[in-house]
């Protein structure tokens, strides 16, 4: 004993924590070298185990130490960097030129007139009215729906459901659409107490009925009627066919994530995996779904819209054909590029079901087009448009509204770790363990996302002005340039073979915010 109590005493500190550290790696090492599952770490003990942690932190390595400013994806840094400090109210602005490629195929140029709108009288009410741009057209109004809706404004929030994100990242969400007079859609996971801040909603309608739910599974229409008289927030429904992340494909929230909370809210059982399957089980074909959208919408008196990706076009044109034959339908359609995508999906169903959004869209506005339709729907585009150039094409395309996620995320605090999937969001935004979520302040990111989405809108609105509009629903097909494979510059009604319809937008919007 006494020569250990030696020993101990003669060795400095340092060179204990040399000993001691050369043990523990030499039980890794021989625990390596004795495991069969993995040859690496059989092959290379210890240092094997670097390589899974490269793995591990690179996506962290790349966004921030290898990757240029236009390399990464889905969003680059220049474009994270556009929305952090849009967030925070600070200089949104890049200096010397641009660095990127604007030759490259499909860059869009925006056509400039050389007499802009200027009437400053007009800018500046803008400005006092919290840069909101309202909706041309009114959800419902076409149907003559006993509660017709026209959003405030032309940016809103996206589905993202409770369960997916964090309470507090909901309540974010919802706090910055108030701020910003912006809806704010529920997702499919129901309407939660985290939706009732004083934000405007639209309630998703899913394959798992979450929130309108009977206890056989089925749809129940009575608690969506419910919902209306209790909650005059809720101003329209949405129904989920599918999204651009996986359509066709259902959804699980693992058992350990459906909090008592959440099961109160969906209707299921907590601690057990609550499904979302691939189909509805309240209609199988487009009749019956027209029959459940009029049921809906006759209850409680709201509009009814669908939110889909696309891919055959052949349902497209029996819509519209439907809905002029019996001026029945849904009163607004979002179409969700397979670009997007806040949820998890196998990587097959990511990369390649669901056309991108340009061509998705293309394939809805052109069957309605033909239909003669179009003025009778309110289109709504999904899928990385929270930028103004994409908003703008967007506009130039047909669409009327635009709906965010992935850009609301990162203005709420996402870091674009993706680790949604694994319920371990180091910005506490995705997951629902407490201990990741400590840091997340509500009221002060939905703060940030209202200054993002006041800026988005503003420079929205500058890039209307400069090109001779006062509104972003006046764009046409000829406005927006794209450059081609051949090299050179065309005209979206070229590229995508059609003419946008005129939209005859309301005085009054124009001279209430004088």
């Amino acid at each position: 004993m006494d020569y250990i109590t030696l020993i101990w005493s003669y060795l400095p500190a340092w060179l204990w924590v040399i000993l001691f550290t050369i043990f523990l790696l030499a039980i890794v090492g021989i625990y390596d070298l004795l495991q069969r599952k993995n040859p690496i770490l059989h092959n290379f003990p210890v240092i094997g185990h670097l390589r899974y942690l490269g793995i591990q932190l690179g996506p962290e390595l790349r966004q921030y130490i290898v990757a240029n400013n236009r390399e990464e994806q889905p969003f680059n840094r220049r474009e994270r960097e556009w929305i952090e400090t849009s967030s925070k109210g600070e200089n949104n602005y890049f200096g010397f030129g641009t660095d990127d490629f604007i030759y490259g195929t499909g860059y869009p140029i925006i056509s400039h007139a050389i007499f802009p709108y200027g009437e400053r009288s007009f800018a500046e009410s803008i400005k006092e009215h919290n840069f909101d741009i309202p909706s041309a057209k009114v959800i419902g109004e076409s149907h003559n729906r006993k509660n017709p809706y026209r959003p405030r404004s032309i940016i809103n929030i996206s589905a993202m459901s409770f369960g997916a994100l964090s309470s507090k990242a909901i309540s974010a969400l919802n706090i910055g659409a108030k701020l910003a007079h912006c809806y704010h859609n529920t997702g499919e996971g129901g309407f939660s107490p985290y939706h009732k801040l004083g934000a405007e909603v639209i309630m998703q309608i899913g394959t798992g009925y979450f929130g309108c739910r009977a206890i056989n599974g089925k749809f129940d229409i009575n608690k969506l009627v419910s919902i209306v008289e209790n909650y005059p927030q809720v101003k329209a429904f949405e129904i989920k066919l599918s999204q651009g992340a996986k359509p066709g494909k259902g959804g699980v929230l693992p058992g350990k994530k459906v909090t008592k909370e959440i099961a109160e809210i969906r209707g299921v059982r907590s601690g057990v995996d609550c499904i979302s399957p691939n189909s509805h089980n309240a209609f199988t074909n487009l009749k019956e779904l027209i029959e459940l959208i009029e049921l809906v919408a006759k209850e409680t008196g709201l509009p009814v819209g669908i939110k889909s990706a696309i891919g055959k076009k052949d349902f497209w044109i029996e819509l519209a054909n439907e809905m002029k034959a019996t001026g029945k339908g849904p009163d607004y359609i979002v179409v969700d590029g397979g670009e997007g995508g806040t949820g998890a999906a196998p990587l097959t169903f990511a990369d390649h079901v669901s056309l991108p959004f340009k061509h998705g869209f293309a394939r809805v506005y052109t069957a309605f087009q033909e239909a003669e339709m179009t003025e009778k729907v309110v289109f709504i585009g999904s899928a990385k448009l929270g930028f103004p150039d994409r908003a703008i094409t967007a506009f130039s395309m047909g669409v009327d509204l635009i709906n965010i996620a992935r850009e609301a995320m990162m203005a709420i605090g996402c870091i674009q770790s993706q680790k949604c999937h694994t319920d371990n969001c180091p910005a506490g935004v995705a997951t629902q363990k407490k201990r990741l979520s400590t840091g997340f302040h509500s009221q002060l990111f939905g703060e940030k996302l209202a200054r993002y989405l006041q800026s988005f809108r503003k420079e929205v609105l500058a890039l209307t002005h400069a090109a001779g509009y006062w509104h972003p629903s006046q764009f046409t097909s000829e406005d927006v340039e794209i450059h081609t494979a051949i090299g050179e510059f065309e005209a979206i009604s070229k590229v995508h073979g059609y003419k946008k319809d005129t939209i005859n937008i309301p005085y009054d919007i124009y001279k209430n915010l004088r």
